[in-house]
């Protein structure tokens, strides 16, 4: 520019603030020829931003003159960095006050649940507009005080669509759908916010279906959905089908590129068990994030396709992108799943000098994992000792049970099994790692006992299941449950033709049998 004036300076410093380049838009206001309240109010604003909370007030208390913004700016500033109480002492020092300054501060109190004082000063407020009053109710919703935000909201002089926004979550928050869902009914006028509060609503708290039938009367409405509705809509498919219908939707839409969508695709896939279309959504993907990455790498992981994740996470590391903790659980799976124990052990060690990613329970537990399968029980133990001893869970002990189960090492069994008990004596899963141990080995009176213990303590199993999808219908089997319509017949297979093609591969049912009946009981 050939000539500068204030109001261009003025609006270069506003740039660089919320760019987040302090630096910059000081460099700007120090050679500024004249300033005026929006310059100095905006580089305070901007220091408040990034946490300097000393260097705000020492250009606050410079300022050769402060108007309302300014003040309310600093209460603002206070408040977002945690001073709530320094942030009530600037408001009552303002020598004027108008209705944002007050509704400044309420939302001060409410974001920090501080609901008496909130309310104290709502009813001192001169004046009170829209945000105000939707400020509060948020704040009574925020804190399960749903009957009270009702009663505020029954009293607002006009509501706008935020309004019927808020008191609909508030409702959603507490579970109580049904009173969501008849005050979303008598909404004059909804938004796509509206929709989708109602969607994510019956996506949490159901019943199954409903979230679909909310997108349905949304495209009726001629509201057209975004990334935050599919998202919660595929999080409530229950079968393949209606997650490739979900599928199709996004693609109908325009969003089959949108990363975050895609990301959430990937995993429900997965957890389907359609790795293929995990892998497709995965591959059409043009801006992968690290989201994107893990959950392909935990996808192939997952169903045992260890050397596809390695494949995948080489693939990562040449496109620049970083792993993470999550990313390090799954490969980490991936080891142990594929009997890879030098890779394991490597990406392990890898974690702290390459990525500075500090191992965690879960990442202990996969490499103890790794080392059990391989029959290194005596290096999995050294893990556990020397590993943090508040890190050492009881899935770390558990990972150690196992490994001595699939060895047969009844000695160290016992003495991680007793200490897993003793850690955690009401999970029914200690006793059931140290039962499959004992039942492994043929060890039945000691097998008898940890039974006799789950008696005495009262300690119940959750019998174990499966779910099968046929035709988009699941079909689910509970260990000694036979409620099926096709049982005899499905039993009839089992044992006529799939039971003797086991034994001929080795399986013995004996000791299987035991545990069901250890299950059942």
């Amino acid at each position: 520019m050939p000539e500068r004036n204030i109001v261009a300076d003025s609006a270069m410093i506003s740039g660089y603030v919320k760019a987040g380049q302090l630096d910059k838009a000081r460099d700007v206001f120090d050679h500024m020829v004249e300033r005026n309240v929006f310059s100095w109010t905006n580089l305070v604003s901007g220091y408040f931003r990034i946490g300097k909370v000393d260097e705000a007030l020492r250009l606050f208390y410079q300022m050769p003159d402060k108007n309302v913004v300014s003040w309310t700016t600093v209460v603002a500033g206070y408040a977002q960095n945690g001073f709530i109480d320094q942030a009530r002492h600037i408001f009552d020092q303002m020598p004027e006050k108008n209705i944002v300054a007050w509704t400044v501060m309420v939302k001060c109190y409410v974001e920090n649940d501080r609901i008496d004082e909130a309310f104290k000063l709502f009813y001192q407020m001169p004046q009170r507009n829209l945000y105000s009053w939707n400020i509060l109710i948020l704040g009574l919703a925020r804190n399960g005080m749903t009957k009270h935000a009702k009663e505020y909201f029954d009293q607002m002089p006009q509501k706008d669509t935020a309004s019927w926004n808020a008191m609909i979550t508030a409702y959603i928050d507490q579970g109580s759908m049904v009173e969501a869902s008849e005050l979303f009914n008598f909404m004059p006028e909804k938004n796509i916010v509206s929709w989708n509060v109602m969607i994510d609503g019956y996506a949490r708290n159901g019943p199954g279906g409903v979230a679909l039938k909310y997108l349905i009367l949304m495209l009726q409405s001629n509201v057209k959905p975004n990334e935050t509705t599919i998202t919660s809509v595929l999080t409530q498919c229950n079968s393949i089908v209606e997650l490739m219908q979900a599928h199709g939707l996004v693609i109908h839409l325009g969003f089959e590129h949108d990363t975050l969508l895609s990301n959430a695709l990937v995993t429900m896939y997965s957890r389907r068990g359609d790795v293929l279309s995990a892998r497709f959504v995965f591959d059409q993907l043009e801006a992968k994030d690290i989201v994107s990455w893990t959950a392909m790498i935990l996808a192939y992981s997952n169903h045992g396709c260890g050397h596809h994740a390695l494949q995948v996470f080489a693939r990562m590391l040449r496109s620049g992108a970083k792993p993470d903790a999550i990313t390090f659980v799954g490969l980490l799976s991936a080891c142990s799943h594929a009997g890879l124990v030098k890779k394991g052990q490597k990406l392990f060690d890898s974690m702290g000098c390459a990525y500075a990613i500090e191992p965690r329970a879960e990442h202990y537990t996969c490499l103890v994992d790794i080392l059990g399968r391989a029959g290194e029980v005596n290096k999995a133990m050294k893990v556990v000792s020397e590993m943090p001893q508040h890190e050492r869970d009881g899935a770390v002990l558990g990972a150690l049970l196992g490994a001595c189960r699939l060895h047969r090492d009844v000695r160290l069994a016992n003495q991680i099994g007793n200490k897993l008990i003793d850690q955690e004596p009401t999970s029914s899963g200690s006793y059931t790692l140290l039962a499959n141990v004992y039942a492994a080995c043929g060890k039945w009176n000691e097998f008898a006992q940890v039974r006799k213990k789950m008696k005495e303590r009262n300690v119940k199993k959750e019998p174990g299941f499966s779910r099968i999808e046929v035709k988009g219908k699941s079909h689910v089997f509970f260990v000694g449950e036979r409620s099926h319509p096709q049982v005899e017949e499905i039993y009839s297979f089992l044992d006529d033709r799939l039971l003797p093609l086991m034994q001929d591969m080795g399986f013995n049912p004996e000791s299987t049998h035991a545990l069901l009946s250890f299950y059942n009981e």
